[in-house]
């Protein structure tokens, strides 16, 4: 089962390279709108925007399977207000699947050694190196930001807004060159 995952994932990874890679002008565009989004309606995020060491955030991940899926994004990391990283979010999976999503993700790193530790990773995943908090929304959909201790708090989002009850187990971040 990890092998066929794995060739999956490679399968991904070329055919998303060659045929889904933004330019970075794209990219920093497409950074502002998801970060405005998640702005607008969640305004906690901001507020811990404020307190983050890093955010990383990918504007537009593509998910599509049928009964072997995958996802692919590319995204930077922003510190001080300026993308020091440009980055790819890829999954793979199988699985009773069917269909295509879109997605943002938005990863707020608010130790200085999650920041650390990730920035130094040779590809990071997500949920797997280390604790990340997926954003809960509480019944006036704000998030509780006083109840977050894990150095790490992930937002996920859809054009049509928050979704909820999401893993961010098996995407692996790699560095990429814009």
């Amino acid at each position: 089962m990890k092998k066929l995952i794995a060739i999956t994932s490679a399968f991904l990874l070329l055919f998303s390279q060659a045929s889904f890679s933004a330019s970075k002008a794209e990219i920093d565009a497409e950074i502002k709108s998801a970060l405005d989004d998640l702005y607008k309606n969640t305004p906690a995020a901001r507020e811990l925007a404020s307190k983050a060491k890093g955010i990383l955030v990918f504007p537009s991940i593509v998910k599509a399977g049928i009964g072997i899926g995958g996802s692919y994004g590319e995204g930077a990391l922003i510190i001080g207000g300026q993308k020091v990283q440009y980055y790819n979010n890829i999954a793979g999976s199988i699985g009773f699947q069917l269909g295509v999503e879109k997605r943002s993700e938005v990863y707020m790193f608010l130790k200085a050694d999650a920041l650390k530790e990730f920035r130094n990773a040779s590809g990071w995943n997500a949920g797997g190196d280390a604790s990340v908090a997926v954003a809960v929304w509480g019944a006036g959909g704000d998030v509780n930001t006083e109840s977050i201790k894990e150095p790490v708090v992930a937002f996920v989002f859809s054009p049509k807004g928050l979704m909820y009850n999401l893993t961010l187990e098996g995407s692996k971040i790699n560095k990429i060159d814009k």
